[in-house]
């Protein structure tokens, strides 16, 4: 019997020393966090704010797991080695795509820019078209006071481009090319109601 008692005393030791030995994985979680702060000095939150969220959200996952092993008796940091290692692996995926997606957002605020730019210049265009009679004169001259307004404000999407604020910039731009249409539309429709009385 003393035997089997001291056989089950030494597995019982066995247990609670491996138990005790998991270690918290220090490597793998300053790997993770110096990818994942690369990602956040390379302002990657301007370009891709959806992929940061992501790997923010595995890292803090990861960080939760953690904390749960810690207050067990039997630890496992198995799951939290995972999710360490696909925040990791994200963060330097996201790190090598960035200039790319950079790019392409600077080519889409560029883009955005020049239609703007036209829808401006087209509005412009059908305004000097427009017909001119007694009750038409007031809003002529309102539609040009809001065309100026819009050229004016293409001063801000430049401003945007060059601080590298592209989301701003195609945002502005956006805005401007829709009230631009918006007073193409209105005189379209005024030369086609006078075409009618014709």
């Amino acid at each position: 019997m003393k035997g089997i008692m001291k056989y089950l005393a030494l597995i019982m030791v066995t247990i609670f020393l491996f138990a005790g030995c998991a270690k918290e994985p220090t490597e793998d979680i300053n790997s993770a966090k110096a990818a994942v702060d690369t990602v956040k000095s390379e302002d990657a939150q301007k370009y891709v704010p959806e992929d940061v969220k992501n790997v923010n959200d595995t890292m803090q996952a990861a960080e939760d797991e953690i904390k749960v092993q810690k207050d067990k008796l039997f630890k496992d940091y198995s799951k939290a080695k995972e999710l360490l290692a696909k925040a990791k692996a994200d963060a330097e995926a996201l790190n090598t795509n960035l200039a790319a997606k950079k790019e392409e957002v600077k080519n889409n605020a560029t883009a955005a820019q020049e239609s703007a730019k036209y829808s401006i210049e087209e509005a412009k265009g059908l305004l000097e078209q427009a017909p001119k009679g007694k009750g038409s004169m007031a809003d002529i001259e309102a539609f040009k006071a809001d065309l100026k307004g819009l050229e004016d404000s293409l001063v801000e999407v430049q401003a945007a481009m060059d601080s590298s604020d592209y989301n701003a910039a195609i945002e502005k731009a956006n805005a401007i090319k829709e009230k631009a249409t918006a007073i193409s539309d209105q005189v379209k429709a005024a030369m086609e109601k006078v075409g009618e009385l014709k």
